[in-house]
């Protein structure tokens, strides 16, 4: 397996040596089509695709250590008639491979489906409102994340911490606000939890509690969530035009924010006394750092993120990725100086520990990576070794991701 995996991590690190820049250095933001002369009344159309290679060599002995991926194919469009309000539009699939297809694509993974669909009206210079099948989630960046420009290979799973639970793949339906008082840049969220969540478990008597409180006692109780996120920004403000976080800006721009948020959804899960369901509460809080800048005039720079997270979905909760405990996560990354016209490269290093009270062991997860910018996040390559280790479990995993977005 050693030699196999050297044999893979040498000829994706040679595939490296050999990309020269493509794409437009100076790239503008994808498609956009101009109603008036001065281009404020539009349409924007951008489309990306991520497509992965993974090496397991924890799988049973009758399958395939190596796999293919397509992570995630999505078309994303915004429209303004004027600055007073947007309407967005964002669908496509993922994780497409040989066990989703289907063999005249009618099955539930081959299937398009909407991400994000929402309206929204602008108050004031500095404030919005909106509603609709949306991504203005609270708890902290990572649950906001942007699938453009993640600095690692994907998003760290715990972060997204309701997906599927509440909502239909980290998005809610449901009305928004979001705004910034000066450097303090806010979003507030009112949403509808799903009703047949991914736990369709049935409690048991005495047991843990399941997130099934909507589909278990209804929706009078259980039916409503809410959401923030407020961060400050103390150095470069960040955009809030669309609730997308940044990844990394590969030194385009100075900022160190710092931020805090919640989701609460009462009645959200339920256990089961005798023969009585009780609700309870699922309420998680973090508070995280982002820092992003150049460190000279050499094209280096540093990306660097923190958070810690309080997850509470119910007594002894554990599903999946998720349990009621809690959880610090945090990556690095560090630019090479060079040409910003050329390839330029960017190795990192993420790791991420929960803890959960239904289980002793804690879930550990170690990344070690390395980015090749060909134009910016427009065409990238990723090559990641991860480590997770949870209980009797020690898997290791080297994946190799081309994506390309326009």
């Amino acid at each position: 397996m050693k030699k196999q995996t050297l044999l893979l991590i040498g000829l994706c690190l040679a595939s490296f040596q050999f990309m020269n820049a493509q794409g437009s250095p100076d790239y503008t933001g994808g498609l956009k089509m101009k109603f008036n002369e001065d281009g404020t009344k539009y349409l924007r159309v951008i489309s990306w695709a991520q497509m992965q290679a993974n090496y397991n060599d924890d799988v049973p002995d009758t399958s395939s250590k190596l796999n293919f991926n397509l992570r995630r194919a999505r078309v994303l469009m915004f429209s303004q008639i004027n600055d007073k309000f947007l309407i967005l539009t964002h669908f496509g699939l993922n994780s497409l491979n040989s066990n989703t297809l289907h063999p005249v694509g009618k099955g539930d993974g081959a299937q398009l489906f909407m991400h994000d669909v929402w309206v929204q009206y602008k108050l004031g210079k500095d404030h919005t409102l909106g509603g609709g099948l949306h991504y203005f989630n609270g708890i902290s960046r990572l649950n906001n994340q942007s699938t453009l420009n993640i600095m690692t290979l994907d998003n760290n799973r715990q972060s997204w911490s309701t997906i599927g639970l509440s909502d239909q793949f980290a998005r809610h339906i449901g009305v928004f606000a979001k705004g910034k008082f000066g450097k303090l840049q806010y979003r507030v969220a009112i949403n509808d939890a799903i009703t047949n969540g991914l736990d369709a478990r049935d409690p048991e008597d005495g047991g843990a509690a399941v997130y099934g409180g909507k589909r278990l006692i209804g929706s009078k109780d259980a039916g409503k969530a809410y959401a923030a996120y407020f961060e400050y920004n103390f150095l470069d403000q960040e955009s809030n035009f669309l609730p997308f976080k940044v990844g990394t800006y590969l030194g385009g721009k100075k900022v160190f924010n710092v931020g805090a948020g919640f989701f609460l959804h009462p009645s959200g899960s339920v256990s089961l006394d005798g023969t009585e369901l009780v609700a309870e509460d699922v309420s998680i809080f973090a508070v995280d750092a982002f820092y992003d800048a150049p460190l000279g005039d050499d094209g280096s720079a540093i990306t660097a993120y923190a958070t810690f997270q309080s997850n509470d979905y119910g007594k002894d909760y554990f599903f999946s990725a998720y349990g009621t405990g809690s959880m610090i996560y945090s990556h690095v990354g560090y630019v090479f100086a060079g040409d910003k016209a050329k390839t330029r490269f960017q190795p990192y290093v993420s790791y991420g520990t929960n803890s959960y009270d239904a289980v002793d062991d804690n879930r550990n997860i170690l990344g070690i990576g390395v980015n090749a910018y060909m134009s910016g996040h427009n065409s990238k390559l990723t090559l990641e070794y991860k480590n997770q280790k949870f209980g009797n479990s020690d898997a290791g995993t080297v994946s190799l991701q081309a994506m390309i977005y326009l």
